[in-house]
């Protein structure tokens, strides 16, 4: 019997695994750290090079899947993303393409993951109104939490588009100024305050004119699909930099994406209603639709469970961010890349940064092993997993972004 959910295949798919017939999340893999990069499927416990059959079946859209990157497949548009699903789906449940799939099927242990697309922007934004909370209780205890503009626009900043890397990249602890409350003058060197961001990303595909602004209900013509994030933070150097404008070395040095995306059509289930806004926003951050995402995150530290932060918590949707991003009349790319903003709910046990966990290091994080943190020390391994709603009780992988902290290069 299939899994709940699960459409009939002949594959014996592990029922835990989370990539089912229901998800086919795209990615990129090569056999040798240096060999070439093929286009691929994550199928069960195995990666299914859909590159290889396309161009075996002669199907009219492999030339999108012989390069590299997923660019070319981006760029092509919803509804070639919805014919190349649909055709896998049928490589999967059709019985008549048992033989090409697996002389194409690879076990995923021994593989390369690469990133799967080439970045064009990078946006980061600040969506979970209690995360902006904690933040503004932090920072500014006796002012109020959020600023005038919060409810009225997502908050954002552009990041650094260079420094997007893939889940197992490790994270080298960075450099730069700090400056202390109790110290007179600013020093510089690595930073003391090394944080992490549960975030959820968001990949563009289908570009947009120069000028043109992209409705909040135009949101899935543009956006291919889903991974996860994690924004690597240094708190201290952030602090001192962030009077007057916005983040910049404090964020630029490393932001993990994982190596999988959801297409949004596999997240259909996951779709629900938005959190009530309040006031209402102005007429182009209205949205028809439902664009809200039930997401369970998971962050865990050397192995340990911190964090378990909702993503239907979000007070802006990722809907409501692009059609922000570009009111303007700004450009989308093929290969854009936004990120939510820190996922963090209500609980103590929801929050999705270390700066919140701890409350800047004034408790400490007590894990499994016996040990405490407030940041992260060198050698810590940070993961952060989630998984949605599929149909009839099934779950759907996002897979997992994990990165290894290396101490300072001077």
């Amino acid at each position: 019997m299939p899994p709940p959910g699960e459409r009939r295949t002949w594959l014996d798919l592990p029922p835990e695994s989370g990539f089912g017939v229901h998800n086919l999340p795209y990615g990129v893999f090569s056999r040798e750290a240096g060999g070439r990069r093929r286009i691929g499927v994550a199928v069960g416990d195995g990666v299914l090079d859909i590159a290889a059959i396309a161009a075996v079946q002669d199907e009219d859209f492999a030339p999108l899947l012989a390069a590299e990157v997923l660019n070319p497949l981006l760029a092509a548009g919803r509804p070639t993303w919805r014919a190349v699903r649909q055709r896998i789906t049928a490589w999967l449940t059709d019985p008549g393409y048992r033989p090409v799939v697996l002389a194409h099927r690879l076990p995923l242990a021994g593989l390369h993951l690469h990133l799967p697309f080439e970045v064009a922007d990078y946006v980061d934004f600040y969506a979970s109104e209690h995360h902006a909370r904690n933040i503004g209780g932090i920072v500014r205890p006796d002012a109020p939490a959020l600023f005038p503009n919060w409810k009225h626009m997502p908050i954002g900043y552009h990041g650094r588009a260079g420094s997007v890397v893939v889940s197992g990249t490790p994270v080298t602890r960075p450099r730069g100024q700090r400056k202390a409350t109790d110290e007179d003058e600013p020093s510089f060197g690595p930073t003391r305050k090394l944080d992490i961001e549960a975030e959820v990303g968001f990949v563009v595909g289908t570009p947009s004119p120069l000028g043109e602004s992209v409705a909040v209900d135009g949101f899935d013509e543009h956006v291919f699909g889903v991974c996860l994030v994690n924004d690597w933070s240094a708190r201290d150097l952030q602090a001192w930099e962030t009077v007057p404008l916005g983040p910049f070395l404090g964020k630029s040095f490393a932001t993990s994406m994982s190596p999988w995306v959801v297409p949004l059509d596999a997240l259909e289930p996951a779709r629900i209603p938005q959190q009530p806004q309040e006031p209402e926003p102005l007429p182009y951050l209205r949205a028809e639709r439902d664009w809200g995402l039930e997401l369970a995150i998971e962050v865990r530290l050397n192995g340990y469970l911190v964090s378990h932060p909702p993503f239907s918590s979000m007070y802006w949707t990722a809907a409501q961010q692009l059609a922000h991003l570009t009111s303007n009349g700004a450009a989308l790319r093929t290969g854009d890349f936004y990120a939510s903003g820190t996922v963090s709910g209500p609980e103590p046990d929801e929050r999705g940064s270390l700066l919140e966990l701890t409350w800047d290091g004034l408790e400490t994080l007590l894990l499994g092993d016996g040990t405490h943190r407030s940041y992260l020390n060198d050698g810590d391994v940070v993961a952060i997993s989630a998984t949605a709603p599929g149909p009839d009780g099934a779950r759907i992988s996002l897979g997992e972004v994990t990165g290894r902290v290396l101490p300072s290069v001077a």
